[in-house]
């Protein structure tokens, strides 16, 4: 089955001097059968490119695959680049997938599409109005992997055959070269055929998936004069003369196009191909393209040409009826022009629905456009905006017109192009929405409708080019006569450009200015949070006590019942959490603000402040509600396309979660997949920042250390500092990579300043940032009795702030710093808490600790059980080299590591159930061992199981329990 439109064809010639390329698509389209001479094989996907200047026979050989893919019945979907077609973003992708859509009633597409109709339809042109959701560019490439990836499979063997490339639209060149990789794993064949000097600047990933080293493409050569001679004998018969041949193929330069068409007006005009006819053929080659061409156009008559050139206006896809209209002829003389192109070999006819025309090569187009008289050239553009917009297909086509006509002040072309640019934002092209909106400016458009233009502008650029946005917000809001509630809305996007480009102190700074002026008590709330927000995650605050104190009084005041005042109240308990206050009153906080929800895709108000609230439900011991938060709030990016930076540091402090909670394969997982979704974003550098710094974490909790500090490096992470706070804080990680290097003095040193910043601002919790226990490790070989002080301090701070997991880490610490007997109840202490925490990672590591302390003094039978219970936990978790240390230890005591006592799972037994629900309705444990006849000592092992497998502490429990499932009887 064969889809989309046909390749202009001229009449059917043997391929010449192809050889090689031929055999090339022939193993290719070899590859995607199932059998080769009747043995079976495995379909193979593949990439196929043939370069080479114009009039080479690229078009040809993308003829050849046509024919070829359809004779062993492949299902064929082609596209082409035009060239006065490339501002219409992911046109040459409509071009592959509309035909197999179209097929379809709206239902079946809707079923068909599922969750992506959305976040695709509008890229691909399935509709004109309708949601006002604004996927951005990553998510549309996403959906449109998916999209291609069905119908490959729906319909595969496939073949894609894509002509003039270096004239197709920047958005199809960009998806095309993202999805290339995936044909090594579909029955899909791409080929592509191109000028390679013709490619636009922003086409290098394009070059790069086509031109690499596994994918050399084909580069054509000109026809020797042989091989131009037998085509002129083709046509002239045997008797053509060497001589005559040989300047025939003088004049063409040995170009396929050019000598095929010559031959076929040598033939008209019943040549022999004799010397005396040289005059003649040299004339006759002259009118091939060129002023030649557009001579032999000009004697086909007025009518004609005025066809000819609203065709080559309308570029490769062209509608009689829409010529006839920009020409302004009557449709009998429309009909007549048409004929006469035809006669002439400059139109044919298309072979899909409809009755299209198109141009017989591209350079005939190419030439007809560039022959319009510069003067008249306007006018035709112009009546095309009008007749495609009167034709009902849409704002886009008619704003690709609008594009080449003076700016002359017209409301109705502002308006056109600002639909334009809304429809191309929510096809995720805000490059294309820039360019029709940046053209709207200079129309101008009228005085009371600039800012808001100013501000679409501004949104259009935001992903692409903040600095850009920060320009056009800030010409926006010096225009006189704002509305108040478009003022609001400029000011916030540009605080969020300002943070965006490291600018955080400036953010900071027109929120709260913003703030101080705004007469509406929803605005001034709404810049307030806006201020404190980036004040907040910014690293030079110079009074952070002080903001605390303001956003304190603030919080206090306020029920909670608007979104604005929610969001202050979210800024609160995060506040609280880093200040190291009470546990109780941070979730408290936590809880205020979710009341009546928080949505991670709310335009208006950002994801930072949903994100950091979930945050602080993970340092409280109650991960697994943060990992509920973040998961729906995931869904919403995914549901609205947002799959760039907001989805990769969503899947990263994912990630977090499980690294606190001690799952750290699935962590790693989650981690990288953040880092490569950013990787993938234009200016998604703070994601990556997350994402590095967790994963140097997460690896070195599994004993790769070399990996570590080769991701290190390979970022330049330590090197470079960003001005916003990242969490986990990007010095502490790097002197914890130090650490590992015993490297302890460098690290002290670093976190040394680490401390002296923290403390500036009065951000003393160590669940948030333990720099104490990190420097208390680094000093503990040189300075005993300072390491000890920093884990003393660090553990009254972690209980002041109250989680089971933080006062265990710091007695860890603090049993580490001390040593000798005097750190065995410390340890045993340590343990104590973190089993009464989700943290199944920490717990592992106190207990080989501890069982490595008591080994040491000689109590090996406390030892083994300790070092037993450790191995397990640190195997559980993937913590590689903690259980091989604990392997070492038991060897070391003269002891035999056993087998695991247990699989690892996370569904509750029938005991751990029934203690769970106990504790949760307040029974103490001595009434839970007495109903399951169980001691107290083995109640506390299943009651730290539970936790680790539910992931909370008691305080979350009876929540938790709600939503995990029983045991099966």
């Amino acid at each position: 089955m064969v889809m989309g439109p046909r390749q202009p064809i001229t009449e059917h010639q043997p391929l010449l001097e192809r050889r090689r390329e031929l055999r090339a698509l022939d193993a290719a389209l070899a590859d995607l059968s199932d059998s080769v001479d009747g043995v079976p094989q495995p379909r193979r996907g593949g990439l196929l490119a043939f370069t080479g200047s114009a009039g080479l026979g690229k078009t040809t050989l993308i003829r050849q695959a046509r024919e070829q893919a359809a004779a062993r019945g492949f299902t064929v979907f082609s596209g082409q680049g035009g060239e006065s077609e490339q501002e219409l973003a992911f046109r040459v992708v409509r071009q592959l997938m509309q035909p197999a859509l179209a097929v379809m009633d709206e239902t079946e597409r809707r079923d068909f599409l599922g969750s992506w109709y959305d976040i695709v339809s509008a890229a691909l042109g399935l509709e004109a109005t309708g949601t006002a959701r604004v996927p951005d560019p990553t998510g549309v490439r996403d959906g449109l992997d998916w999209v291609m990836t069905r119908l490959t499979v729906l319909k595969g063997p496939l073949v894609l055959l894509l002509d003039d490339m270096h004239w197709a639209d920047a958005e199809s060149l960009n998806w095309l070269a993202s999805f290339a990789p995936r044909v090594a794993d579909l029955p899909l064949l791409i080929v592509v055929a191109y000028r390679p000097d013709e490619l636009p600047d922003g086409a290098s990933a394009f070059r790069a998936r086509f031109e690499d080293r596994g994918n050399r493409p084909y580069v054509l050569e000109p026809l020797t004069a042989a091989a131009v001679a037998q085509i002129v004998r083709h046509e002239l018969g045997e008797g053509a003369e060497d001589g005559f041949c040989d300047e025939c193929w003088a004049v063409t330069g040995g170009s396929p196009f050019e000598v095929v068409e010559l031959a076929i007006r040598l033939g008209e005009r019943r040549l022999r191909g004799s010397r005396d006819e040289l005059p003649t053929m040299r004339n006759l080659a002259s009118a091939v393209k060129g002023p030649g061409l557009l001579d032999r156009l000009q004697r086909l008559g007025t009518t004609t040409v005025r066809f000819a050139w609203a065709a080559a206006v309308l570029g490769t896809s062209i509608s009689p009826e829409l010529a006839a209209t920009i020409a302004v002829v009557g449709s009998e003389d429309a009909a007549e022009a048409t004929e006469r192109l035809r006669a002439a070999r400059i139109l044919a006819d298309t072979s899909g629905p409809g009755g299209g025309l198109e141009f017989v090569h591209p350079l005939i187009a190419t030439t007809v456009y560039r022959g319009i008289p510069p003067s008249l050239r306007p006018g035709l553009h112009n009546a095309a905006a009008e007749a495609v917009r009167a034709a009902g297909l849409g704002p886009t086509a008619a704003a690709r017109h609008l594009l080449e006509v003076p700016c002359e002040g017209r409301p109705e072309a502002v308006a056109c192009l600002r639909e334009a640019a809304h429809e191309y934002l929510r096809a995720g092209a805000p490059e294309a929405a820039r360019r029709v909106l940046t053209r709207a400016l200079q129309e101008p458009p009228l005085p009371e409708d600039r800012a808001a233009l100013l501000h679409e502008l501004a949104s259009s650029t935001f992903l692409i080019d903040p600095a850009a946005t920060v320009s056009h917000l800030r010409e926006a809001l010096a225009e006189p006569g704002v509305d108040p509630e478009l003022n609001a809305s400029i000011v916030y996007r540009l605080t969020q450009a300002l943070a965006h480009t490291d600018q955080m102190a400036e953010a900071a700074a027109v929120a709260e200015a913003e703030a101080r002026q705004a007469v509406d008590a929803r605005t001034r709330l709404r810049m307030q949070a806006d201020h404190f927000v980036w004040s907040a995650f910014r690293t030079d605050e110079p009074d952070s006590p002080a903001r605390s104190r303001r956003l304190a009084r603030l919080a206090a005041r306020l029920p909670g019942r608007g979104l604005e005042e929610r969001y202050i109240l979210g800024l609160r308990a995060w506040d609280a959490l880093v200040r190291g206050e009470p546990r109780r009153v941070v979730l408290a906080g936590a809880e205020e603000a979710l009341r009546g929800g928080m949505s991670w895709t709310d335009e208006n108000h950002g994801f930072e402040v949903p994100v950091s609230v979930a945050l602080v439900f993970m340092y409280c011991d109650q991960p697994r509600r943060a990992e509920e938060l973040f998961t729906k709030g995931i869904a919403e990016c995914e549901a609205k396309g947002w799959r760039g930076s907001h989805l990769a540091l969503g899947h990263t402090l994912f990630g977090y979660i499980r690294y606190r909670r001690g799952c750290l394969a699935e962590a790693e997982d989650l981690v990288r997949e953040g880092l490569r979704t950013a990787e993938r974003v234009e200016g998604a550098v703070p994601a990556q920042w997350f994402a590095i710094g967790i994963l140097i974490q997460i690896l070195l909790a599994r004993g790769r250390t070399g990996e570590a500090r080769r991701l290190a490096d390979s970022y330049r992470y330590g090197e470079v500092v960003p001005n916003a706070v990242i969490y986990p804080d990007p010095r502490t990680v790097y002197a914890e990579l130090l650490l590992a290097e015993g490297r302890l003095a460098e690290a002290a040193e670093l976190l040394a300043a680490v401390g002296d910043r923290l403390e500036a601002r009065a951000w003393r919790n160590p669940a948030w940032c333990p720099w104490q226990l990190d420097l208390s490790s680094a000093l503990a070989p040189s300075a005993p009795d300072r390491a000890v002080r920093l884990a003393r301090d660090a553990v009254k701070r972690a209980r002041d702030f109250g989680a089971a997991s933080a006062i265990g880490q710091a007695l860890h610490a603090e049993a580490e710093a001390t040593g000798g007997p005097a750190a065995l109840k410390l340890y045993a202490e340590a343990v104590e808490h973190l089993q009464r925490s989700p943290a199944a990672y920490e717990l592992a590591r106190a207990q080989v600790g501890h069982g490595a302390a008591l080994s040491r003094n000689g109590r090996l039978q406390e030892a083994a059980h300790r070092l037993y219970q450790g191995l397990e936990g640190a195997v559980h978790c993937g913590a590689e080299a903690l259980a091989a240390r604990a392997r070492d230890e038991l060897s070391a005591a003269g002891l035999r590591p056993l087998p695991l006592r247990y699989a690892q799972t996370d569904t509750l037994t029938a005991p751990e159930r029934k203690a769970a629900e106990m504790v949760a309705v307040g029974h103490p444990v001595g009434v839970v061992a007495k109903d399951l006849r169980l001691t107290e000592q083995g109640v506390t092992q299943l009651l730290s199981s539970v936790y680790r497998k539910v992931g909370t502490d008691a305080a979350g429990l009876a929540r938790a329990l709600e939503a995990f499932p029983r045991p099966r009887p």
